[in-house]
């Protein structure tokens, strides 16, 4: 068995087992008003406050559909490299909708206005998968049943009814757990550099629908193969989870499920369920509908929609630089790692501002060390953000800043360490670094004769250690740290270890 292979596999009381996953990820689109009609969008408006004669289907009211939301589908085609489809149709999809007035669903069935695409996605190791995209279709999305504001009565709000979603439907093309919480980061990521969708998960504007199906070994080759389902098991759906965490915990929920069902015997109803943060499992919420059920048939108020190639195409030349092309660029331009290129890339904001911060160095000094400007933006400015409760974009220190302490540091004038200190006292809004360094007297101390006398004065008030050093070359830490501490740490860390070695005869 190969490494690859026994990493998707879960073992079950009769042996070896294996999932496979397909998303349906709901992205609202976007949009300052609705897909149908001209009621804004927003969170946090009052129940009903939002609400147009269409959402409330009165009657004669016709829905208009709004250009924009559909200049953001096709966007979103084309950095999922998928076909765009001239010609496209909505449906009525037919369900018990208690929070949409109309009882139907305007969405798209049979033609969608995306076809077939794909996304590469990066695993924590490095390694990367394709999963293909089956479609993107536009809907409207529903209101909202709230059921604890009385306890004898179901509240309705219709601020969510008619706003735009993308649904995008992948292959089932996941193994993992972790597989299927990558897709949905990358998915979200070029979403959000798109400007298409804003994903934020927490307001429900980015959230999966999880179909998951379990099979023995070899049953998913075949499937790859042959294109027939009959090769997977029965797959059941897991709605609206709406954290990467959740999407991980209701897939490992759900597989064990459905193998003790399998192996105690059993077979599995394909349903819908829900998934439950608290109790970390899944639970039936009704049996799964298929197309049929749903009674689509095309919308009598819409006419077909027919989009211009030309206005297609100029639509892929307004496209921002996407997360894999910004990630390939970092890497060549500034030299980093697949790593760091793949941290910075993960917000659009934090890619610009690292490349602002490095364009700065690089007028100035020719910018020797783009990799040090990277630690400076991933690791301390992000903490700090993170714990202020800042956005990147709005940082309270600029660019330039960044860019000023990193030259400090590459031209000798205070160590790493000091630098440290250096960004406290930024951060603490003290004004920019150079202006600190000098009312704080943090000069790195690069005179060898300084240095050295320091270092006679604790090799004289410390004889034994001195010559213990020549037996254990690594006791030379203690050496560095108390001259360190004899300078207030401002001496030249390499200049205070060579000239420790010199004097204490240590090789190296």
């Amino acid at each position: 068995m190969t490494e690859a292979a026994s990493s998707i596999q879960i073992q079950g009381r009769t042996g070896p087992w294996e999932m496979v996953l397909g998303l349906e990820v709901h992205a609202q689109v976007a949009s300052k008003s609705k897909l149908f009609s001209g009621a804004a969008v927003g969170f946090g408006a009052g129940p009903n406050e939002q609400v147009s004669l269409v959402d409330a289907a009165m009657p004669g009211m016709l829905p208009v559909l709004n250009k924009f939301c559909v200049e953001q589908a096709v966007k979103t085609g084309l950095g999922l490299k998928a076909q765009i489809n001239l010609k496209s149709r909505f449906d009525r999809k037919n369900y018990f909708y208690p929070d949409l007035p109309q009882g139907y669903q305007i969405s798209q069935f049979d033609q969608p206005i995306v076809g077939e695409g794909v996304v590469t996605v990066e695993r924590d190791d490095g390694t990367t998968f394709d999963v293909r995209i089956e479609r993107l279709h536009l809907e409207q999305d529903a209101g909202k049943s709230l059921h604890d504001q009385d306890p004898n009565a179901t509240y309705v709000d219709l601020n969510r009814a008619g706003t735009a979603l993308m649904e995008i439907v992948s292959k089932p093309d996941m193994r993992t757990s972790e597989e299927a919480a990558a897709y949905v980061k990358k998915l979200r990521t070029i979403l959000v550099y798109l400007g298409t969708c804003d994903g934020d998960m927490e307001k429900g504007n980015l959230r999966a629908d999880v179909n998951v199906s379990v099979c023995r070994p070899g049953a998913y080759e075949k499937f790859r193969e042959t294109g027939d389902f009959k090769h997977l098991g029965t797959r059941c759906e897991i709605k609206n989870v709406n954290s990467y965490r959740y999407i991980q915990q209701a897939i490992e929920y759900e597989a064990r499920r459905q193998i003790e069902i399998l192996e105690d015997g059993g077979k599995i109803d394909q349903e819908t369920r829900l998934f439950d943060p608290t109790k970390l499992e899944t639970r039936s919420m009704r049996s799964k509908e298929e197309a049929h059920d749903y009674r689509y048939f095309p919308d009598p108020d819409l006419l077909p929609l027919v989009l211009d190639p030309a206005w297609v195409k100029e639509l892929e030349t307004t496209l921002p630089e996407l997360p894999d092309a910004k990630k390939a660029r970092l890497q060549s331009q500034y030299g980093l790692s697949a790593y760091d290129a793949g941290v910075l890339i993960i917000e659009s904001d934090r890619a610009d501002y690292f490349e602002a911060a490095a364009q700065i160095l690089f007028e100035k000094t020719g910018g020797r060390d783009a990799k040090l400007v990277s630690n400076w933006v991933t690791n301390e400015l992000l903490s700090k953000l993170s714990s202020g409760g800042h956005e990147i974009a709005n940082s309270p220190l600029p660019s330039s800043d960044i860019a000023q302490l990193v030259e400090l540091i590459e031209n000798g004038t205070i160590s790493s360490k000091i630098a440290k200190e250096v960004f406290e006292h930024m951060w603490a809004g003290e004004g920019r670094p150079s202006e600190i360094v000098e009312k704080r007297g943090l000069v790195q101390i690069n005179d060898t004769g300084a240095i050295e006398k320091a270092i006679d004065d604790l090799i004289a008030g410390n004889p034994d250690k001195a010559e213990a050093v020549k037996d254990k070359p690594q006791a030379l830490g203690w050496f560095v740290g108390q001259v360190m501490k004899a300078t207030g740490g401002k001496a030249n860390p390499g200049t205070v270890n060579a000239l420790l070695r010199k004097k204490l005869g240590v090789e190296g």
